[in-house]
């Protein structure tokens, strides 16, 4: 195949390369001010497992009704433009609007546009008339029988974009890179727990049914996905498309990658073993933990075995299958959803000397009334349980779709969550 040609992208007029440039230094500022500075030590002494306060970061991207307060109109022209402008507004904003422990970063992080591939089968989806929001959808498995059709599913095919990623790269360092250096990070997938993969292919009924009814096909497809996931992730490391996710990064479901100085710098393509990675299973939250602990502990045990660091859970409850998930080497933080069992949680985690990442309950903030005698409680409670157990703490209020029409609800969540954590 012939490689296309990078893509031209537009030269910047100078008002609006000037507007970039004065919101670049504005977030350069940020990144050095003290209390920024106070976030970063605190998220690393954190990692170290020596803990100076618990951590309370907050989540905005789904919010469907969060403007205002942040209410930024573009005034750049062009679309290369207009995206990095909305960028660095919502980041001059952040510290004012939400307040929580995001920790600013002298840089723009961008990552390799990559396609990792699929199996050649594509379920069918349908949603409902959501006005444009997230909401309920249904989907046509596209293999409903699994034995007979295995042997229809195809290697995936990775491929990435590599001039279009440096062109991207390069307009930014001609805008802005002299203020904030541009930097190739992060991984182009979220988790890798394979069930969500896999629900999409059979279905949620058939994965659990045929634990029991064909376990030797399932087993089956799990180990073709996983020597799937195998291959993509070999391809990632011999492309050189590692990405570090070691500083505010994204990473688990809803933490920050921060850790201690070293493995690796920016200018090298790290090891797999600098980097975070995301392992969960909550499309198998109906499942006994001796099912999750046969048909897909293993697997996810296997793909996850290569990375320096792993944080594991989002949504489902992880108490019940505590005796198989400890068994992780890697394992550095957990995900406490709003119906574990947070008391047995924050021992689990003191005694495996991992991150207590628990999830309040987003109705805290989503419903009709804003009740903050009950937030306080909520936070108390989960303060004084990590505190008795000795378990380091981060609190992180995500999933959350809606503020009832009041935006300023998520910022006054975190002012009272800091209350409650002495911070």
């Amino acid at each position: 195949m012939t490689a296309q040609p990078p893509p031209v992208l537009p030269v910047l007029p100078a008002a609006d390369r000037e507007r970039l440039r004065d919101m670049a230094r504005r977030v350069r500022d940020l990144a050095h001010a003290p209390a920024n500075l106070e976030r970063r030590g605190a998220w690393i002494a954190l990692r170290e497992g020596r803990p100076s306060r618990p951590m309370v970061l907050a989540e905005d991207g789904g919010v469907r009704d969060r403007r205002p307060p942040f209410a930024h109109e573009p005034r750049c022209g062009g679309e290369e433009a207009r995206a990095l402008e909305r960028q660095l507004a919502h980041r001059l904003w952040w510290p004012s609007g939400i307040g929580d422990d995001s920790v600013e970063t002298p840089f723009l992080d961008m990552a390799w546009r990559v396609d990792l591939g699929h199996y050649g089968a594509h379920a069918v989806t349908r949603h409902g008339d959501n006005a444009g929001h997230l909401g309920a959808y249904a989907w046509e498995p596209p293999v409903t029988d699994l034995r007979a059709q295995l042997d229809t599913l195809q290697p995936c095919r990775m491929s990435v974009d590599r001039g279009g990623t440096l062109a991207r790269r390069a307009w930014l360092d001609e805008a802005v890179g002299d203020i904030l250096p541009t930097r190739l990070r992060g991984l182009p997938f979220w988790t890798l727990g394979l069930t969500m993969e896999t629900i999409f292919l059979i279905g949620l009924e058939p994965l659990m049914l045929l634990m029991h009814d064909d376990p030797g096909s399932l087993h089956r497809l799990l180990e073709f996905q996983c020597a799937q996931w195998e291959r993509r992730l070999d391809w990632l490391e011999a492309e050189g498309l590692l990405g570090h996710n070691n500083e505010n990064d994204y990473v688990g479901s809803g933490s920050r990658g921060w850790l201690p100085p070293g493995g690796g710098s920016d200018g090298q393509a790290p090891r797999w073993g600098d980097l975070w990675a995301l392992s969960e299973s909550q499309e198998t939250v109906g499942v006994g933990p001796a099912f999750f602990a046969e048909f897909i502990f293993p697997y996810q045990r296997r793909l996850t075995a290569r990375f320096g660091w792993l944080y594991y859970g989002c949504c489902e409850p992880v108490h019940a299958r505590w005796e198989t998930l400890r068994k992780f080497p890697n394992l550095k933080a957990v995900s406490v959803a709003p119906w574990a069992d947070e008391e047995f949680m924050a021992g689990a985690c003191a005694g495996a000397g991992v991150t207590y990442s628990r999830k309040p309950n987003p109705t805290l903030v989503s419903t009709a009334r804003f009740d903050e005698d009950a937030i306080r409680a909520d936070v108390a409670r989960t303060v004084r349980l990590a505190a008795r157990a000795g378990a380091g703490l981060e609190i992180v209020m995500k999933d959350v779709h809606t503020l009832h029409e009041e935006p300023g609800r998520l910022r006054r969540w975190v002012e009272l969550a800091r209350g409650e954590c002495g911070c």
